[in-house]
């Protein structure tokens, strides 16, 4: 990824213009972690990009910047620019490009996510970003309160980068949260849950947790049980228990698998019938939130006499004729009277034994 980064730097070098790798990736450099995309920032326009990448291309949300697909590797190339004009506390509405790179570096977030690589490799550091790298420390770039002002999904990513990173907050940072928390009121929801499930799945969590409810953003965010999820081993399991199905977007799938999590919570995970009847994973998942062994519930599992209707050993032609029937509706209650009767071992799941119990409950009724 980075032999790749540094040869579309020179790229764009040897036509006469700057480029660097900027923020996510260096930072992550630095500290020795993977990243999964590259950002550039260059003092070429996008058309001046397209005219050098002929394979690039502008996305219709991304205003002034082009991507670029390399080796299954994306490039965001972003041209130096000066955001003028906010806009419902989210969003530049008017920018100018400009060529001085210091000046881009100022708009951003972050002090760590304003660190650069040349096509050398060289670090870059005109914001003193690598010190705030080195004490542990989420820094805004300039006045923090000005910044989450401008955008207060900027509110949220500090406590994200603090939770992935494992950083502290600067006194300034927290002073602005206080005061600007509540501009994420009207932030989109899609938004919010975007830097929420990076939080949520974030070996930090616990952490990160602590800082929403410390903050108040707990009740700013509409996820108020928060501070009542004891285990966040599973992303939708998380969800399921802080119940904002109505607000929050999911598709059907999800607000099915929660609605069906939130149902089997109050049951025994390990009792035979419900593990049958919902299955391991959704099981799994309450298991984990009441700090039950995941590995107890799966064996559980695994000793099932059956896991599905076509596991018991007779067919509905043989219980028709067993019964003197008609096939009909009375199949389906017959199915989960053996269901049951095998899950609770009443009855083995073998054929003779199928049968000797339906001609005495036939011969019964």
């Amino acid at each position: 990824m980075l032999e790749t980064s540094l040869k579309i730097l020179k790229k764009i070098n040897e036509t006469g213009y700057q480029a660097y790798i900027v923020g996510g990736f260096v930072r992550d450099y630095l500290l020795g972690n993977t990243s999964q995309d590259v950002d550039i920032c260059t003092s070429a326009t996008p058309k001046e990009l397209r005219s050098i990448f002929s394979d690039a291309y502008l996305p219709h949300e991304e205003y002034g910047s082009v991507t670029l697909v390399l080796h299954q590797v994306r490039f965001e190339i972003t041209t130096f620019r000066k955001e003028l004009k906010y806009e419902h506390n989210r969003k530049p509405v008017e920018i100018r490009y400009i060529d001085s790179l210091e000046e881009d570096l100022l708009r951003r977030d972050f002090t760590i996510n304003t660190l650069c690589m040349d096509q050398d490799g060289n670090i870059i550091d005109l914001l003193n970003g690598r010190q705030d790298l080195q004490k542990g420390i989420i820094q805004t770039v300039g006045d923090s309160t000005l910044k989450f002002t401008e955008d207060s999904l900027r509110i949220l990513r500090a406590i994200r980068f603090a939770t992935s990173l494992n950083f502290k907050l600067s006194e300034e940072v927290i002073a602005a949260i206080q005061t600007t928390k509540h501009f994420l009121k009207g932030l989109s929801y899609q938004r919010k849950k975007d830097e929420l499930d990076r939080i949520f799945l974030s070996p930090n969590v616990t952490y990160g947790v602590s800082l929403l409810i410390t903050f108040g953003l707990d009740e700013i965010l509409e996820i108020p049980k928060l501070g009542s999820i004891t285990s966040f081993d599973d992303l939708m399991g998380v969800w399921a228990m802080l119940e904002v199905d109505d607000r929050y977007p999911f598709t059907k799938n999800e607000r099915d698998l929660m609605k069906e999590i939130r149902n089997v919570y109050p049951c025994n995970v390990l009792d035979p019938m419900v593990l049958y009847q919902h299955k391991l994973y959704v099981c799994s998942v309450v298991g984990r939130l009441k700090g039950i062994d995941p590995k107890k519930i799966a064996q559980k599992y695994v000793d099932l006499p059956i896991h599905l209707r076509t596991d018991i050993n007779i067919t509905a032609q043989g219980i028709c004729q067993i019964l003197n029937k008609s096939p009909g509706p009375f199949l389906k209650e017959v199915y989960v009277m053996l269901e049951e009767c095998i899950l609770k071992g009443d009855l083995i799941n073998q054929r003779e034994k199928i049968v000797a119990y339906l001609q005495s409950f036939s011969s019964e009724s």
